[in-house]
């Protein structure tokens, strides 16, 4: 039994301040395989998780001068790796299969979640989408939805196509689709550990 293991996290976190190895190896035996599972959860992918973890406690390890000392570690290290997940899907390295169940989970849940978030919050992620799109596709996309003007009124508009008109609104709406869904995913995950962080 190690001299460590009788010691608090509080405790441990001193010590590691101190630049004590042997205090975060503790730390890291005590809480490696509860973040790990508690990732895996999200992650569906052990390799993405063991590669997630692993930045976690080097962040810890590097960076433990910024963490006060009476920090609640446990916490700590699971919003941390709450946060890391979210990133990933922001940045859309997650693997195809994980954003489909989670996809999956968050069209049935999707009544529950909207009713949670504001008309105005919705209004506001739509719209900086739409911002975000490839500058023809988004003014083809706002002369129909906003302007409602017909598919042959913008081709005469902007000199194309009606064939042209209707693919750029088609991919519009399917980008917005994507981005959209992956913001009611982020927002199933940020709600689900919401409730799961109050027990810790």
């Amino acid at each position: 039994m190690s001299l460590y293991s009788g010691l608090s996290n509080n405790q441990l976190l001193d010590y590691i301040k101190s630049g004590d190895q042997l205090a975060f190896a503790e730390i890291y035996e005590r809480y490696w395989g509860l973040i790990f599972h508690h990732v895996l959860k999200m992650t569906g992918d052990k390799d993405e998780t063991k590669d997630l973890v692993q930045e976690l406690f080097t962040n810890l390890w590097l960076n433990v001068e910024q963490i006060e000392s009476e920090t609640n570690i446990a916490a700590y290290l699971y919003v941390s790796a709450r946060n890391k997940v979210i990133n990933l899907i922001r940045h859309d390295k997650v693997k195809n299969n994980y954003l489909s169940t989670l996809s999956n989970f968050a069209n049935h849940h999707q009544n529950s979640i909207l009713e949670q978030l504001s008309a105005k919050d919705l209004s506001i992620a739509i719209e900086r989408e739409i911002q975000n799109l490839p500058f023809k596709m988004r003014e083809i996309f706002e002369l129909s939805r906003k302007k409602y003007r017909t598919h042959k009124e913008i081709a005469e508009e902007l000199h194309i196509s009606d064939k042209t008109v209707k693919k750029q609104i088609n991919n519009a709406i399917k980008i917005l689709r994507l981005r959209l869904n992956i913001f009611i995913i982020i927002l199933t995950i940020y709600l689900s550990l919401l409730g799961n962080n109050s027990s810790l």
